[in-house]
């Protein structure tokens, strides 16, 4: 006659092991969504560079970067007075010393994750590349911005930042 094996009726599992399964689970997931969002910004290959001025609203005059190896970027937002949510916003970024081969301009919210919003410029020769883009409302009554430019250029992706802010109306 075999051994007696005795019934599994649960009671004898961990307790703690839903709870456990379940922490285990909820990390996974964070961990996949911030690899997602962050491959989805494609960030990762961008080797940044600073604004050569700190404050600078690209609503008022061109922002520029130096991109080193003698390249440059600047960027302007061609507007009538200080920029506002939901409104067009004409984008011109012109880049000199190195050949550029597409530029974007992505709109992030700086205090708040307001999503991406990315905008890809359209060359227009001379290292001109012009395009139009958008910010968002915000229920703050002053929502900084970050405008990030990024150039692909034959030396990788390189990009530089110029922070604003929009009053809502």
């Amino acid at each position: 006659m075999p051994p007696r094996i005795p019934s599994s009726s649960g009671a004898s599992r961990l307790p703690l092991l839903p709870l456990l399964i379940t922490v285990t689970l909820l990390t996974l997931a964070v961990a996949l969504w911030y690899l997602t969002r962050y491959s989805l910004r494609d960030e990762a290959e961008v080797r940044w560079m600073p604004p050569a001025t700190a404050a600078c609203d690209p609503s008022a005059a061109p922002c520029t970067a130096r991109l080193g190896g003698g390249a440059e970027l600047s960027l302007t937002v061609v507007t009538e007075g200080p920029i506002r949510p939901l409104e067009r916003l004409p984008l011109e970024v012109r880049v000199s010393g190195t050949t550029a081969e597409a530029v974007r301009v992505d709109f992030v919210g700086r205090e708040m994750d307001m999503g991406l919003h990315r905008f890809p410029l359209t060359a227009e020769g001379d290292g001109a590349f012009r395009g139009e883009g958008q910010v968002s409302i915000c229920t703050e009554a002053v929502m900084p911005w970050r405008a990030k430019v990024v150039v692909d250029t034959p030396r990788g992706r390189l990009g530089s930042w110029f922070d604003f802010e929009v009053e809502r109306r």
